[in-house]
């Protein structure tokens, strides 16, 4: 008998290119423009995901969404959409609000539909960015998702202002893809500290995620942090001191979706230095970038964990704007394995902008470490802080959606010496009007530059920066401090600019197979 089969591989192949299901490559070592696989095409992603967790329970807090996709980035010719709408929360069934309970929507808790479903800050058109406020202290998490040609590199910012009381100063997000595992360098539960995990399911399926915290001394075990519902289309805070019996100053958060996926994001508020979003560090690697360190920092703290069986010897090395150094007395750190170490970096930059390089002190060892920075700028009951987690290279493309007229410092890092790179910085058209400029910079290997990035000709609103390296130069890490003092406070936020992974590597079937007979 003879009959006509459709390929298997020839399916799957039309699947991916029609749908963007496929595996999106991660940036090269290197972090230089991505090429295809042999025997593959790149082509842009045709959805995305994005989460933004609730901005702030301040009665006095300002935010702002800026949404924003790059021109072209997309198939040509296609339409897309690419809108956030309000998610759900998690009660206690007796009524009471669940911040600060572990167990999500179990025992005793139930998942309450949001008030609006109102879409927010949706996307008209490529290359412009689209804004939307709020004012209320309540406002809930949003759950957003893009299509067509507004998936590929979709970007969305939420910058919150508070004028005063805890958490003070100005919170920055860039709002978080859902994913399986996050790692939070730099999360604690001291008196002075309250650091919120928010988890934010996408999905219309429950997410079951445990939360493991790693001090000094190793993993802090806590019933509450396991076994944690997520219902579908909502948002579930823990209180990160409820998971611990004793304060600890310096830890690391790691969060584990055992089912479903979750967007994850700490919220860090301290009663005397401000607060901030604190973003999840790149995956563990024997290597780590920390981009932005401001040129007028007071005080950096430097928080590592190796997740590993081994430990990690590192060489601490920062990338200034003439290269490489060792700072004195701060040259290796050692981590043991299971557990959190601490470095007090104090005034490391001495004026000049930085970013810290984290590299093996034994080329050939392998053992994979996460690491943020904590940032202050200020003196006295003036200081304000932020923070700084490893994070990828830029390799294709990377995008900060929120740039003011004033305020706005644009960090480019080439760790590698003696691989120096181009980059290429557009400033989008702004969201009331303007007209996109670009400038290419050229980046020294091993070194830093931080520029006051271009503004858009005849810039109303806000715009976006894009940020994209040349071909054939060394790796490249971005970073983008948005200041906006408040009175004598210099309130500020910083957001790390890794690839934004708009396309996916589609391979090409080494046979037709379309017709075989038997």
């Amino acid at each position: 008998m003879k009959r006509t089969l459709m390929s298997l591989i020839g399916a799957a192949v039309a699947l991916a290119a029609v749908t963007g299901v496929a595996t999106v490559a991660a940036p090269a070592p290197g972090g230089a423009a991505q090429t295809a696989a042999p025997g593959g095409s790149r082509l842009p992603v045709q959805r995305s995901a994005l989460l933004c967790p609730p901005p702030t329970s301040s009665a006095v807090g300002e935010t702002t969404y800026t949404a924003f996709v790059p021109p072209g980035a997309g198939a040509t010719g296609k339409k897309g959409t690419a809108q956030l709408v309000p998610a759900g929360s998690v009660k206690e069934s007796g009524g009471k609000d669940g911040k600060g309970k572990g167990g999500g929507a179990g025992g005793g808790q139930q998942a309450v539909a949001p008030g609006d479903t109102k879409p927010v800050a949706p996307l008209t058109e490529a290359g412009k960015p689209v804004t939307a406020s709020t004012d209320s202290g309540g406002a809930p998490a949003l759950v957003g998702a893009a299509d067509g040609a507004f998936a590929p590199g979709w970007t969305v910012q939420q910058t919150t202002s508070v004028a005063a009381g805890a958490g003070r100063g100005l919170l920055g997000l860039s709002c978080v893809a859902p994913d399986t595992t996050f790692w939070f360098p730099g999360v604690s539960t001291d008196k002075d500290r309250q650091d919120y995990v928010h988890l934010t399911n996408p999905d219309s399926t429950p997410a079951v995620v445990d939360l493991e915290l790693h001090g000094k001394d190793g993993a802090l075990r806590a019933a509450a942090g396991e076994n944690i519902s997520v219902p579908p289309h909502a948002t579930v805070p823990v209180l990160l001191s409820t998971l611990t019996g004793a304060p600890v100053t310096d830890a690391t958060l790691n969060v584990i979706a055992r089912e479903g996926r979750v967007g994850a994001a700490v919220q860090a508020v301290d009663a005397k230095l401000g607060g901030d979003w604190l973003p999840a560090a790149a995956d563990p690697a024997p290597s780590a970038v920390l981009p932005g360190i401001p040129a007028d920092a007071t005080s950096v703290r430097l928080v590592a964990l190796a997740p590993g069986d081994a430990d990690a010897d590192l060489k601490v090395q920062l990338a200034t704007p003439t290269g490489l150094i060792s700072p004195a007395g701060m040259e290796t750190l050692h981590v043991k394995s299971g557990m959190t170490t601490a470095m007090d970096l104090k005034d490391i930059t001495k004026g000049e902008a930085a970013s810290l390089v984290l590299t093996p002190a034994d080329s050939g060892s392998k053992a994979p470490v996460v690491a943020a920075l904590r940032v202050t700028r200020g003196t006295g009951d003036k200081q304000e802080t932020a923070f700084i987690p490893a994070t990828r290279p830029v390799g294709e493309r990377a995008t900060a959606a929120d740039n003011r007229d004033k305020g706005s410092t644009l960090t480019l890092v080439a760790p590698e010496k003696g691989k120096d790179a181009k980059v290429k910085v557009t400033a989008s058209a702004g969201s009331g009007g303007g007209t996109p400029v670009s400038k290419t910079y050229t980046v020294k290997g091993g070194a830093t530059l931080a520029v006051e990035p271009p503004r858009p000709q005849g810039l109303k609103g806000s715009y976006a920066l894009t940020v994209e390296p040349e071909a054939g130069g060394g790796p490249v890490y971005a970073a983008r401090m948005l200041a906006q003092p408040q009175g004598g406070i210099p309130a500020f936020t910083i957001q790390t600019l890794p690839d934004d992974r708009g396309s996916v590597t589609v391979p090409t079937a080494r046979q037709d197979l379309s017709l075989l007979t038997d």
